[in-house]
């Protein structure tokens, strides 16, 4: 047992007869090695642009929040009268009155 630990500090399984399968597997294990690593930082990249698209995401739900309660104050009677009265139009003193169409009969 304490030979094979010393021969392995040693590096010697490297250099003898059985060498080439060593090697071999050596670097199979470093190319497995080099896949992992580069598919974890894949993995790492697309977690953080997943994040910065939540984060664009609620920024962008935030200004059309924004957005539309701006745009249901414009269209509010009295923001239309205000816009329209530094023009000179105001209010019709008369309600209008309903035009009523018929078909004809032929």
């Amino acid at each position: 047992m304490r030979k094979r630990i010393v021969s392995i500090l040693r590096g010697t399984f490297l250099v003898s007869g059985d060498a080439p399968k060593n090697w071999a597997f050596i670097v199979f294990v470093s190319g497995l090695a080099t896949i992992m690593i580069a598919s974890s930082h894949a993995a790492d990249k697309k977690v953080h642009q997943l994040a910065a698209l939540n984060e664009e995401v609620r920024e962008l739900r935030s200004e059309f929040v924004e957005i539309r309660s701006q745009a249901q104050r414009l269209k509010l009677e009295s923001t239309i009268r205000e816009s329209v009265k530094e023009a000179g139009l105001l209010p019709a003193d008369t309600p209008p009155h309903k035009i009523i169409v018929t078909p004809e009969k032929k």
